[in-house]
């Protein structure tokens, strides 16, 4: 869904006001016999685009239904989600396991979706791991859909003030905003105690501060699917103004803290055209979703991903801030990350230009095994593995010498050609389960032995 050009929907919407009540009908039953079996509740779409330009009519000027639609079809367009790349892969258990067979595991891929303009979001498809190791991949909808935002989403105001902290953002007129609020506020609220304050301020920088409150709180925000859709009908896409330009490598894993319900996260890499931002992404059902900013000066650059479970007590986070090696962070909340160390470096020729994780940590009983990935000449990507100790995971205790998947001849043509890669694998009977991308275009399936892979390790 594209931004409103305002001079320009004032000049589309007095086309279509100049017509006739008559030629509003017959141009609306050509819109729906052409495009009404392409989509789910059509009609919704075009309701729900129209309210968005409806502000630019005249006031009190009456519209009739078939002028809505008609309106709301001018200010819709499809978009291909998945016509340039479907690939970069993560792999994690279905929260529902009803009705499996024994010894199998139902699952959910998460794969990076690339359309017109290069602009990725995040799709998913469901299937069957059997006991044997062999996957079953479900048939994927023909339609899809983005999740409606929650208007109504709670922000707690000891959070947002510490992440405005982080930012700088920490002034008078942003304590003052915060301080007319309760302990919890929404959006609206917000924005309407910004423009309150705004004016009777005297810190000069107060609209410029305000604004970047209010982007803060687009940054965090929730989304839902309806219970009807699919999984493979549910798209995450480009919502607010830090994803503008894509919603890059999601990393899902199923988190788990004690005995609480399990929540799937999703490291992910949200891209405005200039600037890369690591987000995360929060759900327990895969229908109702948190997009929440991770904050601090170690939450830059690409590839965080998140252990399973706490270590210490701490969350425990792969990154990597230089570009080039593998880091490890601590923390004590999910959304705020200081310091990182260096725990691995390159060393082979296939991964002398840079390293970095491929997806969270799996825990083994040998230990954490990492999937990484390793650049060499000509820029080509190889899977690898590492094994880091359980207890104190800036060891790293084994490392494969020689790539786990390189790319054969058959996988080095692509939108980027000579790369495999995967954003996580998960283990089943005994096999490592490993999607990977090829050449940034498609995706595949590895199953590898795990006591062999773990044997390999040096």
């Amino acid at each position: 869904m594209k931004p409103i050009d305002s001079p320009r929907a004032l000049m589309i919407l007095a086309r279509i006001l100049a017509l006739s009540e008559e030629q509003i009908e017959v141009l609306l039953a050509e819109v729906l016999r052409e495009f009404g079996d392409r989509h789910q509740r059509v009609s919704d779409i075009f309701i729900q685009r129209f309210l968005q330009v409806q502000n630019y009519l005249p006031a009190g000027l009456p519209v009739s239904e078939a002028r809505r639609l008609l309106i709301g079809s001018y200010f819709t367009s499809e978009y291909s989600l998945e016509s340039a790349a479907l690939f970069n892969p993560s792999i994690i258990p279905h929260p529902d396991q009803s009705d499996v067979e024994e010894g199998a595991t139902r699952i959910i891929l998460s794969l990076r979706a690339t359309g017109e303009g290069h602009i990725s979001s995040i799709t998913f498809r469901s299937g069957t791991v059997d006991q044997h190791g062999k996957i079953h991949l479900d048939q994927a909808s023909r339609y899809v859909t983005e999740p409606r935002p929650i208007p109504s989403a709670a922000y707690e105001c000891g959070l947002f003030l510490r992440k405005l902290a982080e930012l700088g953002l920490d002034t008078e007129f942003a304590r003052q905003v915060l301080d007319s609020l309760g302990e919890t506020f929404t959006l609206a609220e917000l924005r309407r105690a910004v423009e309150s304050l705004k004016p009777v301020h005297p810190d000069p920088e107060a609209p410029v501060i305000g604004e970047k409150m209010l982007l803060l709180a687009r940054s965090n925000y929730e989304v839902a699917f309806g219970p009807d859709q699919s999984i493979s009908e549910r798209i995450i896409f480009p919502f607010s103004p830090s994803q503008s330009n894509g919603i890059e490598d999601a990393r899902f894993v199923c988190f788990r803290d004690g005995d609480e319900r399990p929540i799937y996260y999703a490291t992910y890499t949200a891209y405005d055209g200039r600037t890369v931002l690591p987000q995360l992404l929060e759900t327990q059902d895969f229908l109702h979703f948190k997009v929440c900013t991770l904050n601090g000066p170690a939450a830059r650059n690409k590839g965080m991903a998140m252990f399973p479970r706490k270590i210490g007590g701490h969350y425990c986070m792969l990154s990597r801030q230089d570009n080039e090696n593998i880091h490890l962070m601590f923390s004590e909340h999910a959304h705020f990350w200081y310091e990182s160390r260096i725990i691995l470096r390159p060393v082979e020729p296939w991964e002398f230009v840079q390293m970095g994780n491929c997806g969270s940590p799996i825990e083994t009983e040998a230990g954490w095994l990492v999937l990484t990935h390793g650049v060499g000449a000509m820029r080509k990507y190889c899977i690898g593995a590492i094994l880091l100790d359980r207890d104190d995971p800036s060891r790293v205790i084994g490392r494969l010498r020689d790539p786990l998947i390189k790319p054969e001849s058959d996988e080095r043509e692509g939108y980027v050609p000579n790369v495999v890669y995967t954003c996580g694998g998960m283990i089943h009977s005994g096999k490592l389960i490993l999607p990977y991308a090829v050449s940034d275009s498609a995706t595949s399936f590895a199953v590898v032995p795990l006591d062999e892979l773990i044997d390999a390790m040096q």
